[in-house]
């Protein structure tokens, strides 16, 4: 069972999210902890599912995917397996940022990174409308990312 967090537990985790390249020495020294003690509570913190995994945040102008779509899907049953189904389909698509199961209009809503307009069209017409048990797509192109990936508030 997990041990509750303390107010160290949760400013080690502010700071992280704010800068997940800070070394074990400079969160140390910042929650005024031992290096060991700091280390053995990351460790915990990733144990206990706290922290799911570090990484970068890329630019996708820089790389040419400066294109942001959303795409609701409404798929043609709803089933546990036509769920299942879709899921383990739009999974293996390495265009598609983030699926949902939503309630509502549609039963997903798919966050895709493109290089343009025509590359969309291309995934769209190839690998999308091929996901299985799709009845429809409805296709929204982000025109300005306003908040994107901000840090949790807690």
């Amino acid at each position: 069972m997990a041990e509750p967090l303390d107010r160290i537990d949760l400013k080690i985790l502010r700071l992280l999210q704010k800068d997940g390249r800070l070394t074990n020495a400079e969160l140390a020294e910042t929650v005024a902890i031992s290096p060991a003690t700091c280390h053995r509570r990351i460790q915990r913190l990733f144990r206990d599912g706290y922290l799911t995994g570090v990484r970068a945040l890329v630019d996708p102008s820089k790389l040419d995917l400066g294109t942001l779509v959303m795409v609701g899907v409404v798929l043609d049953r709803s089933t546990p397996d036509s769920f299942a189904d879709f899921e383990t389909a739009a999974a293996k698509l390495s265009c598609v940022l983030d699926c949902h199961l939503v309630a509502g209009d549609f039963d997903y809503f798919l966050k895709i990174r493109v290089g343009d307009m025509a590359d969309f069209n291309r995934i769209h017409g190839s690998q999308l409308i091929a996901l299985p048990g799709v009845r429809q797509t409805r296709t929204f192109f982000v025109m300005k990312e306003v908040v994107d990936n901000r840090p949790l508030d807690f």
